[in-house]
């Protein structure tokens, strides 16, 4: 993953509300939701919704797709783990590192 592509990426999570949506659709899965209920379950106005979604969904952390009249996000897997791979890339700096509890997430259709 090119540098741009993770400062753009880190810059759209460094917001509250946006981080929440993100931690949000990651734990619900490739599934996704329409764009009312996380806005029921965040408790965000469906205008600064749009706004948010618009900023994830620039950073490509965030996928769309229209069903019937509802649009369903969901959480954009390979970009969250080809982040977390650049951010960990040169871990430890050659040294063993300690043992990762997660493994990388992989969507299922």
């Amino acid at each position: 993953m090119e540098t741009k592509k993770v400062l753009l990426a880190l810059a759209a999570l460094a917001q509250e509300s946006r981080l929440a949506l993100f931690r949000l659709l990651v734990q619900v899965g490739p599934a996704g939701l329409a764009a009312s209920k996380i806005s029921e379950q965040l408790n965000i106005p469906p205008s600064s919704l749009s706004f948010h979604l618009k900023e994830l969904l620039h950073a490509d952390l965030v996928l769309s797709r229209q069903a019937g009249r509802f649009i369903f996000y969901s959480a954009n897997m390979a970009t969250m783990n080809q982040m977390l791979g650049f951010l960990t890339e040169n871990c430890c700096g050659g040294n063993p590192c300690s043992p990762v509890s997660v493994q990388a997430c992989v969507a299922t259709e």
